[in-house]
């Protein structure tokens, strides 16, 4: 099972998710996305605004790792998925409207993160423990 849960949801609407993807080089890239929301309930999505290396990952083949903490309550959760790119159709007009209601520029395109694993980041003895089973 890799539903997201009503706290997931809760954490990611409120929260700055941070993402990872990996180069041709082995090289680890990571950084925040402001723009990454809940899709439906195995799918989170994300507007690429810059083009730069996060996408060039994406294209060639690297699977995509997000994690959102909520630092006050030592609580989180890191999601493992399978990136798809959009620059037509549903996702991408997914994307067009959330920059527009949000003071964002046009993006590049939309990547909707198709979850497979889902770990907790929660503080304590279940730390890094998957959950999605």
């Amino acid at each position: 099972m890799n539903k997201l849960t009503d706290a997931m949801k809760q954490m990611l609407a409120t929260q700055l998710p941070i993402q990872a993807t990996v180069g041709e080089d082995g090289l680890p890239d990571i950084g925040p996305k402001r723009s990454l929301r809940v899709y439906d309930d195995q799918t989170l999505i994300y507007n690429e605004n810059t083009g730069g290396q996060t996408l060039n990952n994406i294209r060639n083949g690297s699977k995509i790792a997000v994690a959102v903490i909520d630092r006050e309550a030592l609580d989180g959760f890191r999601f493992i998925g399978e990136p798809e790119l959009f620059t037509s159709g549903e996702p991408y007009q997914n994307a067009l409207e959330f920059a527009r209601n949000n003071g964002m520029k046009e993006p590049k395109c939309a990547v909707l993160i198709h979850i497979g694993i889902i770990y907790t980041l929660k503080s304590g003895p279940t730390a890094g423990k998957r959950i999605d089973q």
